[in-house]
């Protein structure tokens, strides 16, 4: 994250501009009897990303694409689609993936390529989840096309309640502590903490700011935040601690499986996994790294914190807003869940 607050309009708008139909001999990777055609999404800004690896791309039947902006990317994704691709490698960050994902809708609508997600950014929370080892590069990820597992994931799907934009597509959306974490975490990468090590770092500070802090404190006072479940406009269960119209944290994933391995979600949640904090007491911040490890003591949503699950939610929140590592304005958000995607992991 570079502290820059995003709009979703003008990679909605850039998205829609250049989606054309894809062919329609692609599929998913199903059918691999022949030389997949393979483009490759390569952010030469991503973390990991030296040049290294292009070498392997000279053979025939792929084409690398190193966007310069991100409005770049949905030209290339056309031209990909327009080749009739059967294989998209991503490599970069978690924003990247977020970038070609949301630009990826207009062009290829229900029928995408198969994916692969190379761990080139400073997280790569998706790769946690699709067991993909940290090493895993880019001759690897073309190997796999033909010998790795499909995993299918749907993405979150978050758009500005009442816009006519293309939605967004990202993993993992949060607000209130989770901003200010992915703040520090930026931090943490300038001193040298990247993946799990920085959501370590990232999450024990939180903790001890929330654990001696006063009530002014940022990490105590809460964002102000409404939770509803769609399409029933029902309101999210909260507990009797704290300011009523303010929550804690707020974090929403399809992910299985989160860095560091920490469950934050109830388990086997379907759709949607939600985990809440209503407010920050010290009874349940002391007792924070049991509940990450997966201690539920039978109190602990009385407590205020919850672990939920939704098909679909809306979300009022007075302050910024992060989908995959980057910040995006405070507003009225509808939540919800985007295709079903075949990922290819080792």
């Amino acid at each position: 994250m570079d502290h820059t607050v995003y709009r979703f309009d003008p990679l909605a708008m850039t998205a829609a501009a250049e989606g054309r139909p894809a062919a329609p001999t692609r599929g998913s990777g199903a059918s691999i009897s022949r030389e997949p055609q393979i483009g490759v999404i390569y952010n030469p800004r991503s973390h990991r990303n030296k040049g290294q690896d292009l070498d392997c791309t000279e053979r025939p039947g792929i084409t690398v694409a190193q966007p310069d902006r991100r409005e770049d990317i949905a030209s290339a994704l056309a031209d990909f689609a327009q080749q009739g691709i059967d294989y998209l490698i991503i490599n970069g960050g978690d924003g990247t993936v977020r970038d070609v994902l949301t630009m990826g809708q207009s062009v290829f609508g229900e029928t995408w390529p198969a994916l692969a997600i190379l761990p080139k950014g400073k997280t790569n929370a998706l790769n946690v989840d699709l067991g993909a080892p940290a090493g895993w590069n880019l001759p690897d990820a073309i190997d796999a096309y033909a010998t790795g597992r499909r995993i299918v994931r749907r993405p979150l799907s978050v758009k500005r309640e009442g816009a006519d934009d293309t939605p967004m597509l990202g993993f993992i959306f949060g607000c209130g502590a989770f901003t200010l974490g992915v703040e520090v975490g930026q931090d943490a990468h300038d001193l040298g903490f990247f993946n799990s090590l920085a959501v370590g770092a990232t999450g024990s500070w939180g903790v001890l700011q929330a654990l001696f802090g006063s009530d002014t404190n940022r990490w105590r006072r809460g964002t102000p935040t409404k939770l509803t479940y769609l399409p029933s406009g029902e309101p999210m269960p909260r507990s009797e601690h704290g300011d009523p119209g303010r929550r804690t944290l707020v974090l929403a994933s399809t992910l299985e499986k989160m860095p560091l391995d920490i469950k934050l979600f109830a388990p086997g949640g379907e759709g949607i996994r939600l985990a809440v904090l209503d407010t920050a007491r010290r009874r349940i911040m002391g007792m924070a790294p049991a509940i990450l490890l997966g201690w539920r003591p039978e109190w602990l949503a009385k407590g205020g914190f919850h672990q939920l699950s939704a098909e679909s939610f809306a979300i009022e929140v007075g302050e910024p807003v992060i989908l995959d590592g980057e910040s995006f304005p405070a507003g009225t958000y509808v939540v919800g869940q985007g295709p079903d995607l075949t990922f290819i992991a080792p």
